[in-house]
């Protein structure tokens, strides 16, 4: 065979026919790096969702409008999970926790159909969304291990250890409680109670008048709300009141 003429010739040396061949491989070889290294990015940065929402924090929707208007049906809350744990909660935190028991009704599940249903629950596992399952509450702190709670004092105002509570974060036309109670708080346990008190089932309505039933063990606690993501127009950092620095230790 002849050699290549000028015409077939590239100008390192190798053919044009040659070169046209080699272009769909080479091609073909960027496209796979390409999609092997989207495939590595997805991979890392769900990794880090899945570390940051086990270790860090946690997103959580509100499903009833027991905190209003605190937190209202729909909200987004950001949960913090490195305070997480019985010395980290204060009077005034407001904090999901897991059920004690018998606190919720059997949660009903929207059937989505099985794909869309799987992808909610891998995101969900992973941090990227929000948690909707069953099984956690969100209420505010209001006793530690030791308080006495008690409801109402003669100006008609919740009390922790003898100390009236200014409670301006109730829902506008709620009373502290319309059933009146007194209770010390058990060792390892949190009394709490929802900024709707009218439309709250909190302590108050799963005790028995000792303040064992009603109260939830710290335990149980997954982590303090710290901020409001969702509506973004609502955005809002949470904070302790400030009536809580009045309370005296028990």
């Amino acid at each position: 065979m002849s050699d290549p003429t000028p015409e077939t010739q590239a100008g390192d040396g190798t053919d044009l026919g040659e070169r046209r061949s080699r272009q769909p491989e080479e091609r073909r070889g960027g496209i796979l790096a390409a999609v092997r290294e989207i495939a590595v990015i997805a991979a890392t940065a769900l990794l880090i969702s899945f570390l940051v929402k086990t270790f860090v924090a946690q997103a959580f929707w509100i499903p009833s409008g027991s905190m209003e208007e605190t937190l209202v049906y729909g909200d987004r809350v950001m949960v913090s999970k490195v305070q997480a744990g019985p010395l980290a909660v204060d009077r005034g935190d407001i904090v999901v926790f897991e059920d004690p028991g018998g606190w919720l009704p059997p949660v009903q599940q929207v059937d989505r159909g099985p794909l869309v249903n799987g992808l909610v629950r891998g995101l969900e596992f992973v941090g990227v969304a929000p948690s909707s399952q069953g099984g956690h509450l969100i209420k505010r702190v209001i006793g530690l291990p030791g308080d006495t709670v008690a409801c109402c004092d003669d100006d008609g105002a919740l009390t922790v250890n003898g100390v009236p509570l200014e409670e301006t974060y109730l829902y506008p036309g709620d009373e502290p409680s319309s059933v009146d109670f007194e209770v010390t708080v058990p060792q390892d346990h949190m009394w709490v109670m929802g900024d709707h008190r009218s439309n709250s089932r909190d302590s108050r309505a799963n005790d028995d008048g000792t303040g064992a039933a009603g109260s939830v063990p710290l335990d149980n606690v997954v982590g303090q709300a710290f901020v409001l993501l969702f509506p973004f127009e609502n955005f809002d950092w949470f904070t302790v009141p400030d009536t809580f620095e009045e309370v005296p230790e028990p």
